[in-house]
């Protein structure tokens, strides 16, 4: 495992499984919760990815990373995609309850959105940020409103991973040989076009992570009449962002409703009202054969309806404030790391050095009750 200058990893041992956590040398253990910030990573990932911006936060707060189960140094137990996210938010809540963290600010980054606010569903937390994060309602198969487009929630699940990525994940694949190794997958979808980083051998190792075992990526699939011929099955990453078990967007009915920033580039070709990983959306291009038509398979509109459900939680008396940032893909934290500290910086109320930059507010759109 690369770790840059300043950061260390450690294995927690929690009451359900052991966890890879990274911190900074000298954050101080005692920092409250309103000074701690805790980084979830998304899909095909791991901690590694936090690196840089772990290290550029102020010295004053005390930042960690955790790996989700099956990602990274974490182990790697099968996952229950019935409870959608709340394996991995159970695993989190277990490891902060284990350092003795009782609440802290959560980032996450596409899944890593999804399980900080199922986390914020059931546990108290300072405040929320989400980038690129998965819809509200899950990956794919739904209508504007969250409804399912099928009673089987068609075309969602592990059934959506390529083979061959995923055997290329197996092999440890590090080549830029094939559109569907890491690194090419890294390139084309994780990022936008024209981003380069002395660390894209990292990136790629953190990718290489992922657990292919039996219940982590992708999971099982079942066979359906209903186009294209597959439904989520009960284990696996990609099922528990299905929305046949995956819903979050209860998050509008919470009585204590933290303040919550969602950063998204406006180039992301994963998160997106035209998502090239949405099956749907293939399929009305021509890539996937048979597609029925919009009325009956249309494509998800995954920014649109979180917008949606941001705005009804800011109506219903919570904070929210969107950052749009102009041709930056899927990890705005590497894409724009300035932008991204500035946003987030200002969402969780620090108040730096005079040599601290500004927030970006020309981006920054704040929906509240008032």
């Amino acid at each position: 495992m690369t770790l840059f200058d300043g950061i260390t990893a450690r294995l927690v041992e929690t009451d359900r499984l052991s966890v890879n956590v990274l911190e900074r040398a000298g954050d101080d253990p005692a920092t409250t919760g309103e000074h701690t910030v805790v980084f979830v990573h998304g899909n095909v990932a791991s901690s590694l990815f936090w690196q840089e911006i772990m290290q550029d936060l102020p010295s004053e707060l005390r930042v960690l990373a955790v790996d989700l189960r099956g990602f990274g140094r974490t182990e790697h137990m099968p996952i229950d995609a019935t409870r959608g996210v709340r394996d991995f938010s159970d695993d989190l809540f277990a490891t902060l309850q284990a350092l003795d963290i009782a609440d802290a600010h959560l980032v996450g980054w596409s899944i890593g959105g999804g399980v900080v606010l199922q986390y914020a569903l059931e546990h108290p937390v300072r405040s929320v940020t989400l980038q690129s994060p998965i819809s509200p309602y899950g990956f794919g198969g739904t209508r504007r409103d969250g409804s399912l487009v099928t009673a089987d929630a068609a075309g969602t699940g592990a059934g959506v991973a390529n083979d061959d990525f995923v055997q290329r994940l197996i092999d440890h694949d590090t080549t830029d040989e094939a559109a569907t190794s890491p690194r090419s997958v890294f390139r084309s979808s994780y990022v936008a076009p024209g981003y380069a980083s002395e660390h894209e051998d990292v990136w790629v190792e953190a990718m290489l992570s992922t657990s292919t075992a039996g219940g982590n990526y992708p999971g099982d699939a079942v066979a359906t009449s209903t186009w294209p011929g597959f439904a989520p099955g009960t284990t696996g990453v990609l099922n528990t962002i299905s929305p046949k078990y995956f819903d979050v967007s209860g998050i509008v009915e919470l009585d204590a409703k933290p303040p919550i920033l969602w950063i998204h580039g406006t180039a992301d070709a994963i998160v997106s009202d035209a998502s090239f990983a949405d099956l749907n959306h293939l399929g009305s291009l021509g890539v996937v054969p048979g597609w029925p038509g919009a009325d009956a398979a249309p494509a998800q509109p995954m920014v649109s309806q979180t917008r949606d459900v941001l705005a009804a939680y800011a109506a219903a008396g919570g904070e929210v404030t969107e950052v749009a940032v102009e041709g930056a893909g899927h990890s705005v934290h590497l894409e724009r790391p300035a932008s991204f500290r500035q946003a987030l910086l200002t969402h969780i109320g620090y108040v730096g050095r005079p040599a601290d930059p500004a927030p970006p507010t020309e981006a920054i759109i704040l929906r509240s009750a008032d």
